[in-house]
């Protein structure tokens, strides 16, 4: 139990800013981390689906609610994911070799096509939330599990490409079929029984979709994951899943 603990611990420490005691990365502790890392996707959609309702019965305008939501899961992550996403961005638009781009990830500053898209990002992220209606919540809200889960999968698949965090975090940890197993039936077990299940399938379709896509281009490209690779793919891959309910949404009511 203590090494469950000290796993969650380090998980929430790491993926998130939510307060978290102090617990030594070692071996030991480390060992069930990745298969703590959906859970912060847990916390993200229940705090998400209790700002929607609360801004709801505040009366705040949609526009509002919808800066309230695209800011919510960056605060509570402190944008770890979103910084990976930039280091990623930066490497792929150099057209470098291999070496070169890796080199690009470690490099702290942020360069010209790191910050055109993220605002990019966080433009089409913030339309489409415009468009989710208060039906859409639960589902939007279990995609944050649903990419935290397909995250881990692929850090526990996919060699490192180089020494770093996520490098020392997939060999101190794992995340066995049977913890993805879990997650993905809690995620279907949610958007079938409380959310909308057309859009809460083909999101699932579409990330998974997606997962493949990442790993091949970071096999290719990159010759196995990095931590900012995990954090453009986690970016990405939740762009995709609100994409994906907000349009699979549109085309039912209109066919429908």
């Amino acid at each position: 139990m203590k090494q469950l603990l000290a796993s969650c611990a380090i998980a929430f420490s790491t993926y998130s800013r939510i307060p978290m005691p102090q617990v030594e990365w070692s071996e030991k502790n480390m060992r069930y981390t990745l298969s703590f890392f959906p859970l912060v996707g847990v916390v993200i959609g229940v705090l998400f689906w209790l700002a929607d309702v609360i801004g709801y019965q505040l009366g705040l305008g949609m526009v509002l609610r919808s800066a309230i939501l695209t800011a919510l899961p960056v605060a509570v992550t402190g944008g770890i994911h979103l910084d990976g996403y930039c280091d990623t961005v930066d490497a792929l638009a150099s057209h470098a070799g291999r070496e070169k781009k890796l080199a690009i990830l470690k490099d702290s500053a942020a360069g010209a096509f790191a910050v055109i898209w993220c605002a990019v990002w966080f433009l089409v992220y913030f339309g489409l939330m415009t468009e989710k209606g208060s039906g859409l919540t639960i589902t939007v809200a279990a995609g944050f599990l649903l990419s935290r889960t397909l995250s881990a999968l692929a850090v526990e698949r996919l060699p490192s490409a180089r020494a770093g965090m996520g490098a020392a975090l997939k060999s101190g940890s794992s995340f066995p079929w049977w913890a993805a197993a879990l997650y993905v039936a809690a995620y279907l077990a949610v958007v079938l029984l409380m959310g909308a299940p057309a859009p809460g399938i083909v999101a699932f379709a579409a990330a998974v979709g997606f997962y493949f896509i990442y790993k091949r281009m970071a096999m290719q490209v990159f010759g196995g994951f990095t931590g900012d690779l995990a954090g453009w793919f986690l970016t990405v891959c939740e762009l995709v899943i609100l994409a994906a309910v907000i349009l699979t949404e549109k085309v039912v009511a209109l066919w429908f």
